[in-house]
């Protein structure tokens, strides 16, 4: 029933020594791991450094023009210079 004297062998001492090593591995890349994904800011997977896009200048504008700080005419004369840069939207005559 006891064979080998209760010895472990030359494998059994190489296995024992590469088994430690691979778990206290795992240990330390999973702590590594888990401290870089809570010290993260976002404290999300993505790596995107892009910042959440704000409103269009259009938006702006309109926004702009219903608190009362343009008026009618104004708000127009801007949207057609927008929209005459951007390339984007309706031209004026065309409205």
């Amino acid at each position: 029933m006891f064979w080998y004297d209760h010895d472990v062998g030359g494998w059994g001492w190489f296995a024992m020594s590469v088994g430690t090593i691979l778990f206290w591995a795992l240990i330390i890349t999973f702590g590594v791991l888990l401290y870089r994904a809570l010290a993260r800011p976002g404290g999300s997977g993505d790596r995107s450094d892009a910042r959440p896009p704000g409103p269009s200048p259009e938006q702006f504008l309109a926004e702009r023009f219903a608190r009362g700080e343009i008026d009618e005419d104004e708000y127009h004369r801007r949207l057609t210079v927008l929209r005459e840069t951007t390339g984007s939207g309706p031209r004026p005559s065309q409205r």
